[in-house]
């Protein structure tokens, strides 16, 4: 029996593995000042472009039901089974109506919450799609995912408070003055929330962490590394020049996608990391 691996456009990934592994990706729309796009329409510079300019934060919405019914309907003609993986919940309802898609479609779909975003989701479903290809069984790809799941740790620095004051997560006066200290904010991802771990002056705070994460992984077995970034290519390069000796696999510096720009702001990275059981 053919699986079929279906995911969103929230995933961060290089277009020759979506290709590679005939992955599916349903698009979440995103608004911007009254004009609607689907995520995938625009390139990230488009996006960043479009995001300073507007003069409220962005929306996204997650997939109508009817669109994730459709896909996986189409992908089961074949009589083929579907997994479904999607951004956490915590961020969106994508996975929700993912779930509602399954009930309405005809198709087998099983749908997991990857709890992460980015290329945190990313590991799950290369893992899932690698298996799939080598026919692996649906108990088999579940248990692989729910396995990376586990090992998967994901990092937030954000350089900018803006969009984090838009969206209503900090207050105005503690962004404005965040702004004019340039104080800079490294998080980290756990159990579905954001929680502070440095805050400080400078690209020194990123660096001061940088280097205390490097010590503090440091005799564990790293899987996988993946970094994300909106408009900070020389930060992002200058953690995978650091951290590539920690681990066999070439670390991937991606462009982010626009679900988490439009939370972050530019300036922002993001670091995923998989170790080994």
């Amino acid at each position: 029996m053919t699986i079929k691996i279906v995911t969103d456009s929230t995933i961060t990934v290089a277009p020759e593995l979506i290709e590679k592994y005939d992955i599916t990706i349903v698009p979440l729309a995103i608004l911007i000042d009254g004009v609607l796009y689907q995520d995938t329409d625009l390139s990230v510079e488009a996006f960043m472009e479009k995001m300073k300019a507007s003069k409220a934060l962005p929306k996204t919405s997650q997939p109508p039901v009817g669109v994730f019914s459709e896909v996986y309907d189409k992908l089961a003609e074949d009589g083929s089974e579907i997994i479904s993986i999607h951004l956490t919940k915590a961020l969106s309802g994508t996975v929700e109506a993912a779930r509602q898609g399954a009930m309405l479609s005809h198709a087998d779909v099983t749908v997991l919450d990857s709890d992460f975003i980015d290329q945190g989701l990313t590991f799950q479903v290369i893992e899932a799609a690698k298996l799939a290809a080598n026919g692996a069984t649906k108990e088999e790809i579940i248990a692989a995912v729910t396995k990376t799941k586990e090992q998967t740790e994901l990092y937030i620095g954000i350089s900018n408070l803006d969009n984090l004051v838009k969206g209503g997560r900090v207050n105005r006066v503690t962004g404005v003055l965040s702004g004019l200290l340039n104080i800079k904010i490294v998080m980290e991802f756990v159990d579905t929330t954001l929680q502070p771990m440095l805050k400080g002056r400078g690209n020194k705070t990123f660096q001061k962490w940088l280097d205390s994460f490097e010590t503090r992984i440091s005799g564990r077995k790293v899987k996988q590394i993946g970094i994300s970034h909106a408009e900070n290519l020389a930060f992002a390069m200058h953690m995978k020049n650091q951290l590539q000796p920690l681990v066999d696999q070439e670390i991937p510096v991606l462009d982010t996608n626009s679900t988490v720009a439009t939370h972050t702001g530019p300036g922002a990275w993001a670091l995923m990391i998989e170790f080994e059981k």
